[in-house]
C-alpha cells in the first residue's frame, strides 16, 4: 500500500508539472531548502503559514479537532525529520467554515507572522461563493503575498464524498482547474491534492481516508503532507 501511495503522489506531481502553462517547479523553494540545512548558530526560524478553512485547521467530525495529525503539523514533522538542523514553525491562520473572500480580508493578520511560505486551501468552501467570486478573492490574496516577496503555494481541494471525484463536471473539479490555472498564471507553487485523491479513487474507496463527507482523517492528512513534502521539499527528478 505504501508503494502504491508513493506512486500516486508521483502521478499527482507529474500532473502538476504537465499543466499547459508551467507552475513553479521543484526548484521553487531551493533557497529556502538551503537555509533549512544551516546549523546553529547561523540558522534562523522559518515560518510556514497555512491559510484556509476547516481542513488545515484539523477538524474531523462533530466539531472535534485533531490538530497534531493535521497536514500542516505533519508537514512540520516531515520537514524537520529531513532537515534536522532546521528551526521550523508551522502556523495556521485557517478558520473552520471560512471561504476565500473572508480569508482575503485577513491577509494583514497573516503577514504579522512573518511567513517564509504561505499555503492557501479554500476550495472546499468556495463552492458557496462560486468560481468567479473565488477567483477574485484568490487573486487578491496572491497579489498581496507576491508584493511582500513571500513564497506562495496553492492547494487544490481534498475530497467531498458527496461529489463524484472521477467526474470533470463537479464543482470541486472546476475549482481545482481554476486553482491550477492561477498557479500557472503567477508561476507559483501548487500542491494538487485533488489529483492525488482522484487517482486514489480509481483504486480504492476514499471513505477510508475521510472522517466525514468533507473532512479527511489522519490517513488523508498524511497523504496531503507527504504530497507537500515530495513536491516542494524533497522532489527528485
Amino acid at each position: 500500500m505504501k508503494n502504491k501511495i508513493h506512486f500516486l503522489i508521483l502521478l499527482a506531481i507529474t500532473f502538476t508539472l504537465s499543466c499547459k502553462a508551467q507552475v513553479a517547479g521543484p526548484d521553487y523553494l531551493d533557497s529556502l531548502k538551503q537555509e533549512l540545512k544551516v546549523k546553529w548558530p547561523n540558522n534562523r526560524t522559518i515560518n510556514l503559514v497555512f491559510h484556509g478553512h476547516s481542513v488545515p485547521t484539523g477538524y474531523t467530525t462533530k466539531g472535534v479537532l485533531d490538530r497534531m495529525h493535521s497536514y500542516p503539523l505533519q508537514t512540520l514533522k516531515a520537514v524537520n525529520d529531513h532537515y534536522p538542523y532546521s528551526v521550523i514553525n508551522t502556523i495556521t491562520t485557517s478558520i473552520g467554515g471560512e471561504q476565500a473572500e473572508q480569508g482575503a480580508k485577513r491577509m494583514q493578520d497573516v503577514f504579522t507572522h512573518k511567513p517564509d511560505v504561505i499555503f492557501i486551501d479554500y476550495a472546499l468552501n468556495d463552492r458557496g461563493i462560486g468560481l468567479e467570486r473565488a477567483k477574485v478573492a484568490w487573486e487578491l490574496m496572491i497579489k498581496q503575498i507576491l508584493e511582500q516577496d513571500i513564497k506562495l503555494i496553492l492547494l487544490t481541494p481534498t475530497p467531498d464524498l458527496r461529489e463524484d471525484i472521477t467526474s470533470e463536471d463537479t464543482q470541486l473539479a472546476m475549482h481545482s482547474a481554476q486553482i491550477r490555472e492561477l498557479a500557472a498564471k503567477y508561476k507559483i507553487g501548487l500542491v494538487d491534492s485533488y489529483a492525488l485523491f482522484k487517482n486514489l479513487a480509481v483504486k480504492t474507496d476514499l471513505e477510508g481516508f475521510m472522517s466525514q463527507n468533507n473532512h479527511i482523517n489522519q490517513k488523508g492528512h498524511q497523504l496531503v503532507s507527504q504530497l507537500i513534502f515530495d513536491t516542494h521539499f524533497n522532489f527528485k527528478q
